[in-house]
C-alpha cells in the first residue's frame, strides 16, 4: 500500500562534505483562489539552505564577479517564493547562517527573522523593488511583494526506499536526493501578492510537498505531480489518488545513470511504484522531455512487473517560470530549467497480473506542478 511517512528524511542533512559542498531545500506548492474573483493562482514556496560550514557574517552569493577572483562558494538560507500563470514570478530573501534558527536531528522547524518552516506551518515575507531586483543580479529573481501564512497537512507520502535510507545518507551516495513526504498535502491560510489577498482551500489547493538534498543537481531535471484526478472512465474525482515522478540522470557514487526516474502512483489507496532502485521489480522507464515555441511536453512510460504508467503531460511556456538556483560549487547550470504549476495531461495505468495486462483507469490530471531542464541549454 505504501504511503510511508519518514519525517527523519525532512531533517536538516547538511553535515561532513555536505556542510561545505551541500544543500537542503523543503519544497511546498500549492493552488490558492482569488479573494475577490475566486479565480485560480497557483504559488510555491521554497527553504533552500546550502554550505552551512562556509558561512560568514552576509549570505555569500555565488553569481557575483569576485566570486571568480575569490573563489568563495554560496553559503546561505534563500527563502524561495513565486507564483504561476502569465505573470509568473520567483522572489527571493536571503539569510546568513548566524540568522538562522535550524537544528539536526529535529523535526523540521527553520526559522530565519519572520520567515519560518515546520512540518505543520510555514509563515514570512518577502519584498522588493524590480529596481533593486536589477540591481542585484546576484539574487537571480525579479521584484515584487508576497506574503503567506500557510498551515501544512501531509496527507500521502512518497518515500523512494533504502536508496535515501541512512546508510545511503551517510555514504552521500546519490548526488541528489528525494523524499516527498506530502506529495499530497492539505494546505489552508492567505497569502498577499503585491496586495491581492488570495485564500488557500484544503479541498482546492493541491497541494505537494517535498525535500530534496545532496552535493548538485541532475541534468536532466524531471519533476511531474498532481492530486487533481478524475477518471475518464467512470468520470469519478479521485480523491484518495496522487501521481508523483522525479528524476533525470541521478549519480550513484560518481557513476551517471542515464534517464532514470522514481515514480508513484497512489490509486484510491493502492501504490503503483516505478523505482528502479528497486531492481527486484524489473522497472523500465522511457521518457522524453521536449520544448516547442509555445510548450513543454513530457511523456513518460514505466514498467514493472506488475503494472505499467504512461503519462502525456503539457505546460504552456507563458505560465511557466525559468526557475533559478546557483549550485553548492558556485556554478548556475541550470539557465533553462522550465518550472510549472498549470500542467494538464492524460495518464493510463495498467495492472499486469497471470500474463494479462488490463487497463486499470485512464485518468484526466489538471493543477500539475512540473520541471524539466537540461545543463548548458
Amino acid at each position: 500500500m505504501a504511503n510511508i511517512s519518514d519525517k527523519q528524511r525532512d531533517h536538516f542533512m547538511l553535515r561532513g562534505p555536505l556542510s561545505k559542498r551541500g544543500y537542503d531545500w523543503w519544497w511546498h506548492n500549492f493552488t490558492a483562489e482569488d479573494a475577490q474573483t475566486g479565480e485560480q493562482q497557483p504559488f510555491f514556496i521554497e527553504f533552500f539552505v546550502c554550505n552551512p560550514a562556509l558561512a560568514e557574517d552576509v549570505p555569500v552569493f555565488g553569481q557575483l564577479p569576485q566570486r571568480k577572483q575569490d573563489g568563495k562558494k554560496p553559503s546561505y538560507l534563500m527563502v524561495k517564493v513565486g507564483w504561476w500563470g502569465e505573470q509568473a514570478g520567483q522572489l527571493h530573501r536571503f539569510f546568513a547562517w548566524k540568522d538562522i534558527s535550524l537544528v539536526y536531528d529535529k523535526d523540521l522547524d527553520i526559522t530565519a527573522g519572520d520567515c519560518s518552516c515546520s512540518e505543520t506551518h510555514t509563515k514570512g515575507r518577502i519584498s522588493l523593488t524590480d529596481e533593486e531586483a536589477k540591481a542585484h543580479p546576484e539574487y537571480m529573481c525579479n521584484g515584487g511583494t508576497l506574503e503567506w501564512d500557510i498551515a501544512i497537512d501531509k496527507k500521502i507520502a512518497f518515500h523512494v526506499g533504502y536508496g535515501a535510507s541512512k546508510f545511503f545518507q551517510r555514504l552521500n551516495a546519490f548526488e541528489m536526493f528525494w523524499h516527498a513526504e506530502g506529495m499530497k498535502t492539505a494546505y489552508s491560510g492567505t497569502l498577499q501578492l503585491n496586495g491581492r489577498e488570495y485564500i488557500v482551500k484544503p479541498e482546492t489547493c493541491y497541494g505537494y510537498a517535498d525535500k530534496n538534498w545532496g552535493g548538485d543537481f541532475t541534468s536532466p531535471w524531471v519533476w511531474l505531480s498532481s492530486n487533481n484526478l478524475v477518471s475518464k472512465i467512470s468520470g469519478k474525482r479521485l480523491n484518495n489518488s496522487v501521481f508523483n515522478i522525479g528524476g533525470g540522470r541521478p549519480k550513484v557514487l560518481g557513476v551517471a545513470l542515464n534517464r532514470k526516474l522514481l515514480s508513484d502512483f497512489y490509486y484510491e489507496g493502492k501504490s503503483y511504484e516505478f523505482n528502479f532502485s528497486k531492481f527486484w521489480t524489473l522497472c523500465r522507464t522511457e521518457f522524453t522531455g521536449q520544448e516547442t515555441e509555445t510548450e513543454i511536453l513530457w511523456r513518460v512510460r514505466q514498467e514493472t512487473t506488475s503494472a505499467i504508467m504512461e503519462v502525456d503531460i503539457r505546460c504552456i511556456k507563458k505560465d511557466m517560470l525559468l526557475i533559478n538556483y546557483e549550485a553548492p560549487n558556485g556554478l548556475k547550470l541550470h539557465n533553462r530549467l522550465w518550472n510549472g504549476g498549470n500542467g494538464t495531461g492524460v495518464i493510463k495505468l495498467y495492472q499486469k497480473k497471470g500474463g494479462k495486462t488490463t487497463l486499470l483507469d485512464e485518468i484526466e490530471a489538471k493543477n500539475i506542478g512540473c520541471e524539466y531542464g537540461e545543463y548548458g541549454e
